[in-house]
């Protein structure tokens, strides 16, 4: 195998570079010698380029899978910590804003960058409460689908329908028919998750209630019967709001790496976004915690929970909701979901699952093995079992994610836009295949 020897002139000055922030890099295959420069703690991988064995050699790439230690933009959107388990939103802690602010007004935060005054505020709550209806062709676009088709496949489908209904907004240069669409996918996303939701159980849909919020009105269009005027538990209207906060954005996960990187070949944000809701779909993202519930039935007393923490240490199952590809540390959403399963729970009655939750994490986290492997419990591990007590079918957790996430799919969308380094995302590879062959008639194969 052919080296590289890398010298940090941050750290160890050579005689070469001594104090510059870079790296020097001696090519063990030719003897040459490269200056790199390091900023923000990175290297450009086209400064690799340079580094070759001869003029017909393309030049060194590297090769990271899965983009584990990869940095494919710049943002401003969203800052994590894994080791030390701090979100922030555009500088705010995750903890204060789930306190003290909504949803609406946190969207507005991911978007603009700063949080609103009371006037901007209103304003923005006023224009996405208004694009809430949709056209009533979507709901004969919906009612194409079977009756057991999942929600989620229909939420992806029909966000990407929008952008038949609304043929301006390829348009995406324009600032102004941007915002358009930003209003009416955060608006219109909640009147389509309950639409998908009614369709599922054979219920007539309920349109939106624009004297409600946010989450009443999402709530209303779920659940509203043959009442007039449907009002929401506001424990409940509440505990949404706040798991919409926590879930409105994560830095580059593969939801927001497939809204930019849809995104970059510069299609209308509908396509984008049904990219993204469709990565989202995955059970390894957004389909996570209906995991941690089939395991918690799996295991269905707190009595096997020892023998369970056994199987997982010998790897036989697995540990659903614990652990993080980011957080090395209790991810402190999770924290702030477990602060709020107890007011739910006052409301709707307790989920028998919670006590078994609550011994399985006391348990692991006493296991040396998961506090040694930094596996602590993340989003995923007490969001499904608040779903569930609400009403919500495991069916719909994926959908719920989506609404949560919208803002900042759309935060991370406008910002790779307008990013002048940003082109169409377009990763190398490494060749694996044959060398060239010639074409051999078939019957001499």
């Amino acid at each position: 195998m052919s080296t590289l020897t890398i010298t940090d002139n941050r750290t160890e000055p050579s005689e070469h570079a001594v104090g510059k922030s870079t790296l020097t890099i001696t090519d063990n295959r030719t003897g040459k010698t490269y200056d790199v420069p390091v900023d923000n703690g990175t290297i450009r991988a086209m400064d690799l380029r340079q580094i070759k064995t001869g003029p017909d050699d393309f030049g060194l790439m590297t090769y990271d899978p899965a983009f584990m230690n990869t940095a494919a933009c710049r943002s401003a959107v969203t800052f994590i910590d894994g080791d030390k388990g701090i979100l922030r939103y555009r500088g705010y802690p995750i903890e204060q804003l789930a306190e003290k602010s909504n949803f609406l007004e946190t969207a507005y935060l991911l978007l603009r960058g700063e949080l609103p005054s009371r006037d901007q505020l209103d304003t923005w709550t006023y224009n996405i409460t208004h694009h809430r209806f949709v056209h009533e062709n979507v709901k004969k676009f919906m009612d194409g689908f079977r009756y057991d088709a999942h929600p989620m496949g229909v939420i992806i489908s029909t966000i990407a329908a929008l952008s038949t209904f609304y043929t301006e907004a390829n348009q995406i240069k324009n600032a102004a028919i941007r915002q358009r669409q930003i209003f009416r996918l955060i608006a219109k996303t909640p009147t389509l998750a309950a639409f998908a939701y009614r369709h599922s159980v054979g219920l007539p849909y309920a349109y939106p209630d624009d004297d409600l919020s946010y989450c009443g009105n999402f709530l209303s269009m779920l659940f509203k019967a043959t009442e007039s005027k449907y009002v929401p538990n506001p424990v409940l209207e509440r505990a949404l709001d706040v798991l919409f906060i926590l879930h409105a954005d994560h830095e580059q996960n593969c939801s927001a790496n497939a809204m930019r990187a849809v995104g970059s070949s510069e299609v209308d944000p509908y396509s984008a976004m049904a990219a993204a809701a469709a990565a989202l779909y995955g059970p390894l993202h957004g389909g996570a915690n209906e995991q941690v519930l089939r395991m918690l039935r799996e295991i269905g007393d707190k009595k096997r929970i020892p023998d369970y923490i056994k199987r997982v240490k010998a790897k036989e199952v697995l540990l659903m909701g614990f652990g993080h590809r980011v957080y090395k540390n209790y991810d402190p959403r999770a924290k702030i979901i477990k602060q709020i399963a107890d007011q739910v729970f006052e409301a709707t009655g307790k989920n028998p699952l919670i006590d078994m939750a609550l011994e399985l994490e006391r348990i692991a986290l006493q296991d040396d093995y998961f506090v040694s492997h930094k596996l602590y419990p993340n989003v995923d591990f007490y969001s499904g079992i608040i779903y569930e007590a609400m009403g919500f079918p495991v069916t719909m957790f994926p959908v719920l994610f989506a609404i949560g996430r919208t803002p900042g799919w759309l935060a991370q969308w406008e910002e790779m836009l307008l990013d002048n380094e940003q082109k169409i995302a377009r990763p190398r590879q490494v060749y694996t295949g044959s060398d060239k062959r010639d074409y051999a008639p078939i019957d001499k194969r």
